[in-house]
């Protein structure tokens, strides 16, 4: 079953990044949302196993935490899983404590572990850990 994704906020070359990072690995879709009425339009609309979200805005440099939280408030949005993109442990922690997952940033994107957290938010292997 493919996955789908969310991508927050992030300019064009990093949704790119990311968008290649979740097809190539997960055999995923993505799909892209720049602010908080657009996530949550397209979140009440669609189901997605994961949203990535900037930790600042690419269009107004906005907060990426205040859509986690408004996620999160949100009872019938709450339970889908959440990552904070940011290469700050300290913003990776804030979004913990609002309910989301221990994300990554961009620096991170071709490491083992960034696929490993990912794996582990989309319950699946990467593509090339599955049988053909």
């Amino acid at each position: 079953m493919t996955k789908r994704v969310l991508d927050v906020g992030q300019c064009d070359p990093d949704h790119a990044s990311l968008r290649r990072l979740i097809q190539n690995n997960f055999s995923g879709q993505m799909d892209r949302a720049h602010g908080p009425a657009d996530t949550l339009s397209l979140l009440r609309q669609s189901h997605y196993d994961l949203v990535l979200i900037n930790r600042k805005l690419d269009r107004d440099h906005s907060d990426g935490l205040e859509i986690l939280r408004a996620i999160k408030a949100d009872p019938q949005l709450a339970a889908v899983p959440v990552m904070l993109i940011t290469n700050f442990p300290e913003h990776q922690q804030a979004a913990m404590e609002e309910g989301g997952i221990l994300g990554f940033g961009k620096a991170e994107l071709d490491r083992p572990e960034t696929a490993q957290k990912l794996q582990q938010a989309l319950g699946s292997g990467p593509a090339s850990d599955r049988d053909p």
